[in-house]
């Protein structure tokens, strides 16, 4: 059996190996792991040259696939390169549980789905100042309503626009609206002093028609994406649960999922102040803060790839060392389902991208080949070990 999979091992490298064989390849590292597997060293006589081979070879495979044929790729074939270098390996996965993974069974054989779900798209609700509501996705381009001195535009790309066509006195009454995005909806809307917001899933934005004199404040819930129109006389506050982002100018994303473990505020260019529960902190570009809602007494900032957190702008998922129950939220929320465990997973993490244009079966036939089962029951996803 060795042999064999040097040979398939070989013919990955070569790019002579079939589906079947891939299939066979990744089903062999999700099984046996603490059997010993002996690679030749004939393998590995120009390391560097070899790893940089298989790392070549990786990257190309990951990018030259069009939409929507983009690959999840296991966190296994990250290690790759480095399986492939030793003479001898002892290839061991480790759970955070007692219970030993459980080796991927029939990996050729197609996801017996009973039905399939279509990816969301374009879709929120506007909810006007009197409390009336206009469907975004159903109404036709043009204008769609006047607040105060403010008009509601839906442009040509279908994204809202706020035109503000006077200067409000002082004293006058601050008009709210609040774009709400469903699960399997996103939005993008632009306010009336140019900032540009993208709405995630299962989110929302609260913010005034026309801003006020001495600063520019919005509230959301979920998931957005800015993009700051600069005015260094007047700052620009985004209100999420207990934290506050305060800008001048300046691009970032904000996850406050309340059914995820942390807020996340991530910079891609200018700065931000982050303040929370009598915290404050600095963030430059590429750093993330998270505040955790269960140890919410300080502002933890780590350095990450801006690239992953965007991808959802950019019509596609992509996830860095993610475990399943992260993917299935993120799933959850784009297709507009409901997700039950049965029994107890493994702690496995992927990283790969996918575009989010597919259909939900296609995420999880991805996911199936990693020895994970899934089956949809009306609007269930229902996943097993």
């Amino acid at each position: 059996m060795e042999n064999r999979y040097q040979e398939l091992a070989k013919k990955w490298l070569d790019n002579t190996i079939t589906p079947a064989e891939q299939a066979e390849f990744a089903a062999w590292y999700n099984s046996d792991q603490d059997r010993p597997v002996n690679i030749p060293l004939a393998f590995a006589e120009n390391e560097e040259a070899l790893r940089q081979r298989i790392l070549n070879k990786i990257n190309r495979d990951i990018k030259k696939k069009p939409e929507p044929a983009l690959t999840l790729v296991p966190a296994w074939l990250k290690v790759a390169a480095s399986i492939l270098l030793l003479s001898v390996i002892y290839m061991r996965y480790y759970a955070n549980t007692k219970r030993p993974v459980k080796p991927l069974a029939a990996t050729n054989r197609k996801p017996q789905l009973k039905n399939d779900v279509k990816p969301g798209g374009n879709k929120a609700i506007l909810t006007l100042a009197n409390g009336s509501q206009i469907n975004l996705n159903d109404v036709k381009n043009g204008l769609l309503a006047s607040q105060g001195q403010t008009l509601l535009k839906k442009d040509k790309d279908g994204q809202l626009s706020y035109h503000h066509t006077g200067t409000s006195p002082k004293d006058s009454a601050t008009i709210y609206n609040m774009v709400t995005t469903p699960k399997g909806g996103q939005f993008q809307l632009v306010l009336s002093d140019g900032s540009k917001v993208w709405l995630n899933s299962a989110s929302s934005i609260t913010f005034p028609t026309a801003f006020a004199k001495n600063e520019r404040r919005v509230t959301i819930t979920g998931e957005a994406y800015f993009e700051i129109a600069k005015n260094k006389h007047l700052p620009f506050r985004v209100v999420s649960g207990k934290q506050t982002v305060e800008v001048l100018g300046t691009h970032f994303n904000i996850n406050a999922y309340t059914d995820e473990t942390a807020i996340k505020t991530t910079l891609i260019e200018g700065s931000v102040k982050i303040s929370a529960y009598n915290q404050t902190a600095l963030l430059v570009p590429e750093q993330q803060s998270s505040i955790l809602y269960n140890a919410p007494g300080r502002i933890n900032i780590t350095k990450v790839d801006t690239e992953d957190i965007l991808a959802w702008t950019n019509g596609n998922f992509q996830f860095e060392k993610a475990e399943i129950p992260f993917i299935m939220r993120e799933s959850a929320r784009w297709y507009d389902v409901n997700v039950k465990y049965e029994g107890e997973l493994p702690k496995r993490h992927f990283s790969g991208s996918i575009s989010r244009n597919v259909n939900l079966s296609e995420l999880l036939k991805m996911l199936k080949y990693t020895g994970i089962n899934f089956k949809i029951e009306g609007k269930t996803i229902i996943v097993t070990s």
